[in-house]
């Protein structure tokens, strides 16, 4: 996934947020969080800013777009006869 949430990971350790308290407090759901944390899912839009106001951050504090450095070929072109 081109998206990387460990820095969303590493401030929310930073500020005393456990897994308990992100459940207990619906900061982020349960399925959410374990599809972040296995890096199959993303946030939507209320999520982020609910996540920004709480840890007083802005959304390039929270994720980080990885490149696929896994570079594709280029198409072929038809030959013409």
């Amino acid at each position: 996934m081109p998206i990387s949430y460990q820095k969303l990971f590493t401030l929310l350790q930073e500020n005393g947020w456990t897994t308990y308290r992100i459940r207990k407090e619906k900061l982020i759901g349960q399925g959410t969080l374990t599809a972040l944390k296995n890096g199959t899912g993303g946030l939507d839009s209320k999520t982020i800013a609910r996540l920004c106001k709480t840890l007083n951050c802005q959304p390039g504090d929270l994720m980080e777009y990885i490149p696929d450095n896994r570079q594709q070929a280029p198409a072929s072109k038809p030959d013409k006869e």
